[in-house]
Parts: C-alpha cells; structure tokens; sequence
C-alpha cells in the first residue's frame, strides 16, 4: 500500500514506523484497542460524503481500555474518546491542542502533519508539511506540537478513526479570549486551534482563519 501511494502522488508518503516520525509523535504498542476499533468498525458509519466527528462516545469510554489509557499515557488526567468516519482527501488546515492526541486507524488511512514551529504569523505554507501512512489497527500519539486535521482514505470505502483527546477538546466555548489577536485568532474551539485553507468553506463559516497558505492539495489514492 504504501508503495503504490507514493507511486500515485506527488509529494512523498512516509510510514508512522520510520525515524521521520518520531518528531510528531510515537507509535503506541503497549496497550490493546482493539476493541475500539471493532466497535468503530461495526457500529459506526462512514457518509456518504465528507467527514463526521464525534468528540465523545459514551460506548466507547465504557470500555476498559479507557480507565487502562487515561491512567498510562494521560497520568490520570480526564479524557474522552470518540472517532473521525469520513471520505476526505484533501489538506484542508491544521489543528493543535494543549496535551497529545491519540489516533487509532480502524482503516487503513493517511494524515498530513506538521509542527507549530512552523507556524509564522499564523500562517502556515504548504511545503513544509509530511505526510504519513497509517496502516490499520496501528495506535499513534501526536505529540501536542504537532498539527494536524482529518485523516485522507486511502480506498473508495474511507477511513475510520479513533480520537482520544484530553476531555472537553474540540466542543463549544463558553468565553472567547478578550484578546483577538495572535494565538487567541486561531482559537475555533475549546483546545482547538486551527488555520484553515481558504477553500475549506465548512471550517471558514465556524470562523477558523485562514491560515494554510497554498495548494489545498489532494492525496490520491
């Protein structure tokens, strides 16, 4: 598989397992979720088109991998479990939050990433990212420095993903910081922060700035 996606791309597709990774983060190999994403798998839907995100699942968070998880790689700190369904092939923008995210690929799947040192002036330009394949039932970390936003499928059946993230991530604010500018303007939600391309019109209408700066390249698959 991942042969064939650099074969079919322009930009080159790396694996979470080589070095190039470890800046973004760490592959987890210690703890069983399977069973995440055999509920992932029979329980939830890809649409039809574009992604669905579900920030917290009760189901999910009932499972003994949740107590196991929170206690290991979050030191006891709250969290929530839920997954990303979805057909996208397309960068769109970039996200980071405060406290590692933890992706599962129930599928097969691809992710573009980058680190906020790249950032400048809130801006990020396309060239400067790397983009990884994520072969199925493989657990990753992405270290809280590193950017990121919806995986890309890698077949005509889409992806699926589970998301775990420090609890409250990704839902609604209750107050917007009084200083709009800097980091604040790229505040979407809460522990969201978030530079969207410019043609990326369901993240622009939620008011995220336009912050990927070039192509909003598509991943072929």
């Amino acid at each position: 598989m991942l042969e064939h996606l650099n074969e079919v791309n322009d930009v080159t597709i790396c694996s979470v397992f080589d070095d190039c990774f470890k800046t973004y983060g760490r592959v987890l190999t210690n703890i069983d979720f399977s069973p995440l994403c055999d509920y992932l798998i029979a329980q939830t839907p890809v649409p039809e088109t574009g992604n669905i995100y579900v920030a917290s699942d009760e189901k999910m968070e009932a499972m003994p991998v949740c107590a196991l998880t929170q206690n290991t790689v979050y030191g006891g700190m709250p969290i929530q479990i839920g997954y990303c369904n979805g057909r996208n092939t397309t960068y769109n923008g970039f996200e980071y939050h405060k406290g590692s995210e933890i992706n599962v690929a129930a599928t097969d799947l691809m992710l573009v990433l980058g680190h906020t040192w790249q950032i400048e002036d809130n801006r990020f330009y396309v060239g400067n990212e790397q983009v990884f394949f994520v072969p199925q039932g493989t657990a990753i970390e992405l270290f809280q420095t590193t950017l990121h936003l919806s995986p890309c499928r890698v077949t005509d059946d889409g992806f699926r993903a589970v998301v775990i993230l420090p609890r409250g991530t990704n839902t609604p604010l209750t107050e917007k910081p009084a200083d709009p500018t800097g980091e604040n303007r790229l505040l979407l939600q809460k522990n969201k922060w978030v530079l969207s391309h410019p043609d990326r019109e369901p993240l622009m209408k939620q008011g995220a700035f336009p912050g990927l700066i070039g192509e909003n390249k598509e991943l072929k698959y």
